[in-house]
């Protein structure tokens, strides 16, 4: 019988000191998750490596494919929507992403359709790459080596780049990424060069640097946002399409690593209602009550959760390329949204793109967020690699 609260531990007041004392942080992380993070610059290469010694180009010999399906749930999923803002509004074919089995009802010979899976065994990666099989469409399948998706493309005489599982998928974007968009430049849809890879490598190696356990919080970027949200319930919203890209991974690895609820979103979808939260009962009314003289711990009843604002600023690369924004409109709104969050006492937090290009911008909003999520678990007393209610979930959905 399944215990409800099995494998449930940690402390509901996040414990500031420990993220200054790097062998308590070790002895925390247990499964390393930080270390695998870190390790995001080396799967960029890896991965790039592994594409290059795939059969890439034979997706070329029929010539554009009417769209492009990326198949995969979770990170895998994420893949997805990366490869749709990399590409821009410019892409000559729709990109679309599908996180259930099988595949949609209108694919047939004229499309390509890319399996993912960290494991190479989701039944959603599985069952599209059978269905694309069976209905003529291209295949790509990327997962772990000798698995069940490795076999069925080998059946397809499809490509397969194999992505070596070393950590959970949410640890592993970046391995999971790149082939996906080297697929996608064999077709012609995506512009990136070996220079544009090897800048968002050294931009992930940099970040990882930055935000080493050894560094202390003043300087550590990642702790800092990690002691910012705690006790809060943050959202995040992208000032861009590609911003916003980076704002759901954040709200992806906050619920996974750190266990936190958390509302993500574009600016422009918030201006049309969510940004109504900021005055409301953990916005303007909880920050208008409280007393600016009490202790932080006064709050620790729970009573005193409020609103903790992240906003991912991009700026954009070229402010003529054909944008679903103009990049104005996007940087007025995001002044904006900074504006109305001080007037309501809503603290806010901006992590702001860097980069040459898309992707080095988009490695430039995650790399942070992605180690804040594990300092935040850290702090709470929750190893950031076992989470007990997926097993549990799976056990009893296999039931």
């Amino acid at each position: 019988m399944i215990d409800g609260t099995a494998g449930v531990s940690g402390r509901r007041d996040a414990d500031e000191a420990l993220l200054d004392n790097p062998q308590a942080l070790a002895e925390a992380d247990p499964g390393g998750m930080l270390r695998h993070t870190a390790s995001a610059g080396a799967q960029v290469r890896e991965s790039a490596a592994l594409a290059a010694e795939a059969n890439l180009a034979v997706l070329a010999d029929d010539g554009r494919p009417r769209a492009v399906v990326i198949a995969g749930i979770g990170t895998a999923g994420r893949t997805g929507d990366v490869l749709a803002t990399v590409a821009g509004p410019r892409c000559p074919v729709p990109i679309i992403g599908h996180r259930s089995a099988g595949v949609p009802g209108w694919v047939g010979a004229a499309d390509v359709v890319i399996a993912v899976s960290a494991s190479g065994r989701s039944p959603e990666a599985l069952g599209a790459a059978e269905a694309a099989h069976r209905r003529g469409a291209r295949l790509v399948a990327v997962g772990a080596p000798d698995s069940q998706l490795q076999s069925i493309a080998e059946q397809a005489r499809a490509p397969f780049i194999p992505v070596p599982r070393r950590a959970p998928a949410r640890a592993s974007l970046w391995a999971l990424t790149v082939p996906v968009l080297l697929a996608a430049r064999s077709l012609g849809l995506v512009k990136v060069n070996e220079a544009d890879l090897a800048e968002t490598a050294a931009r992930l190696d940099a970040d990882a640097d930055r935000c080493r356990s050894a560094a202390e919080s003043f300087v550590n970027p990642a702790k800092a946002l990690a002691l910012g949200l705690a006790g809060s319930i943050p959202i995040v919203w992208g000032s861009s399409p590609l911003a916003t890209v980076a704002a759901r991974r954040f709200g992806d690895t906050l619920s996974a690593n750190a266990r936190y609820p958390v509302v993500t979103g574009a600016l422009g979808e918030a201006g049309r209602g969510r940004v109504g939260l900021l005055d409301g009962v953990f916005g303007g009314l909880a920050e208008g009550e409280r007393d600016i003289f009490a202790d932080r711990a006064a709050d620790d009843d729970g009573e005193g959760t409020r609103l903790r604002l992240v906003l991912l600023r991009d700026g954009g690369l070229n402010a003529e390329d054909d944008t679903d924004e103009p990049l104005a409109v996007e940087e007025r709104r995001a002044d904006a949204v900074q504006t109305l969050a001080e007037r309501r006492g809503v603290r806010c937090d901006v992590v702001t793109a860097e980069g040459g290009s898309a992707l080095e911008r988009l490695a430039s909003l995650i790399a942070v967020p992605d180690f804040a999520s594990i300092y935040l678990a850290l702090a709470h007393g929750l190893d950031p690699m076992a989470v007990p209610a997926i097993t549990e979930m799976k056990e009893l959905s296999n039931q």
